[in-house]
């Protein structure tokens, strides 16, 4: 088992010697140059909503998968990370998620909201009393 963890490990680290990581840089902008066409298609103010570009932005995935595999490098690599960190900013800079601020019903309506069920629960309760005590007639 040892030996073929060693082999394994060995494997993995004969990948990272391998990868060609100039010919990787040099291939990936031709992915984003793609996608940069795909996107013109989609009106700016839609780029914030990854439904209108989501087989744009898989298509993109793809190519830099492709392109660092044919490097002989494993996908995601921090070279490839930077990369399509790149794009985000260039396409994506300013999507920001709002965070949604909660606040507390005005008192009316809270007052209301946990009455109703205390109120039940009593009427209830009452039912289940007053139909144990008049058993005789069910």
């Amino acid at each position: 088992v040892n030996g073929l963890m060693t082999l394994g490990f060995a494997g993995a680290r004969q990948q990272s010697e391998l990868c060609n990581e100039s010919l990787m840089l040099e291939k990936l902008p031709a992915c984003g140059r793609s996608f940069e066409e795909m996107m013109k298609k989609v009106d700016s103010r839609k780029w914030c909503n990854l439904t209108e570009f989501i087989m744009y932005y898989d298509n993109f995935t793809q190519c830099t998968e492709r392109e660092a595999n044919n490097a002989s490098c494993f996908w995601p690599n921090p070279l490839a990370e930077g990369f399509i960190t790149g794009i985000h900013k260039q396409f994506f800079s300013n999507c920001t998620s709002e965070k949604v601020h909660w606040e507390d019903p005005p008192d009316e309506i809270l007052i209301t909201l946990i009455l109703i069920p205390v109120m039940l629960t009593c009427a209830m309760i009452t039912l289940v009393v007053w139909c144990s005590k008049r058993s005789d007639i069910l």
